[in-house]
């Protein structure tokens, strides 16, 4: 149980009415009992207290809290960096301290205080593992990696070797860090190659040999503090250099990032994005979901790419990027309201030949 004074401490917010009143968790207005703070951040949610039986709630600045009924309340002038404050404080860490009885640990292996690891988990010769992490059923550490100090890897993460991972980073189930770049060559420059080249001008050549040989990755994957990557996502290893990504980024769900990419500071990596090979992404990127980045690329710092828009140039800091290929958005914008007005201005001009003395 946790009082309302401790609650509006934790969110750096202005509380009013019964401090010390005490509650469990948090629910929506029309759901929350009187052990619950109700989150009601607009007078739109607001309007459900009166179906629920919340003595607390969190509230928007100014807000009437005694005409809703209740006791006490905090006031959250951003309403979503509270939530996501709330929401930190009530979680519990969801795997114990300890290593399970079927875990297998090398004995070279080096474990912090504190360390969790779960049922199944095998931690490779020479890992090691910060202190305080908390790691799930059924995860990989292979030999040699390091996970840095009050992490939470969820179950199934497959962490390859050469990963270096920073501190409190958190990754979801079936992650995977450190697989194999996606690489391979032929003896001759293959179809793909000449039509890079060639733009697409001229036969594309039928190789004698067209057998693909494997470009293996050494590199590895660096990752920074206070990342956190999605169920699903992939972090590829790099050829002879790390993959990199920067401190506090957000990688979400199936988001995929190929070897040797370099993410840099707080980018935000949105669903089943994807960013090929050799690409370095500026800081502070953000990319939309199902937005591509094409191959050897650079995208400055601040850029923001919508959802489903294709990369396939370089991109200069600060722009605002829509469509495939990207545009500038404002530009993106206007093609398309001109793309949509042309049935109308075909119609126009088939009218205006038609009439007579038109045309010539």
């Amino acid at each position: 149980m946790l009082t309302i004074a401790r609650i509006a401490e934790a969110l750096q917010a202005q509380a009013e009415g019964d401090l010390t009143l005490q509650v469990r968790g948090a629910a929506e207005p029309g759901s929350a009992q009187p052990e619950d703070l109700a989150i009601a951040l607009s007078p739109t949610w607001a309007e459900a207290l009166g179906q629920g039986r919340a003595r607390a709630a969190v509230l928007w600045p100014g807000a009437d809290w005694r005409a809703l009924g209740l006791q006490a309340v905090i006031f959250a002038p951003r309403g979503r960096l509270a939530l996501g404050r709330l929401t930190q404080l009530l979680d519990a860490p969801p795997y114990p301290e300890g290593i399970h009885p079927s875990a297998v640990v090398d004995p070279t292996a080096r474990l912090g205080e504190g360390v969790g690891i779960g049922p199944l988990t095998v931690i490779g010769a020479g890992a090691e593992i910060g202190a305080g992490t908390r790691i799930g059923p059924q995860v990989t550490v292979a030999p040699g990696s390091r996970i840095g100090p009050q992490g939470l890897i969820h179950p199934g993460v497959r962490i390859q070797g050469r990963v270096s991972i920073g501190a409190r980073v958190i990754i979801q189930p079936n992650a995977v860090i450190g697989g194999d770049g996606f690489s391979f060559v032929t003896a001759e420059p293959a179809q793909v190659e000449v039509a890079r080249q060639s733009l697409g001008k001229g036969p594309v050549p039928v190789l004698a040999d067209p057998s693909w040989h494997r470009i293996h990755s050494l590199g590895g994957v660096a990752i920074g503090d206070d990342v956190e990557i999605g169920a699903g996502a992939t972090v590829d290893a790099g050829t002879i250099r790390p993959t990199r990504i920067g401190h506090g980024t957000k990688i979400d769900n199936l988001v995929m990032v190929a070897h040797n990419v370099v993410v840099g500071d707080h980018c935000l990596l949105c669903g089943q994005a994807g960013i090929a090979g050799s690409t370095v992404l500026g800081a502070r990127v953000v990319l939309g979901g199902q937005a591509g980045v094409g191959d050897n690329l650079t995208v400055g710092d601040d850029v923001v790419v919508t959802g489903g828009s294709a990369i396939l140039s370089n991109v200069p800091s600060g722009r605002v990027m829509m469509g495939n290929p990207a545009t500038r958005m404002d530009a993106q914008i206007e093609s398309y309201k001109a793309l949509r007005r042309l049935p109308r201005l075909l119609r126009d001009v088939a009218a205006g030949v038609s009439k007579p003395g038109r045309g010539r």
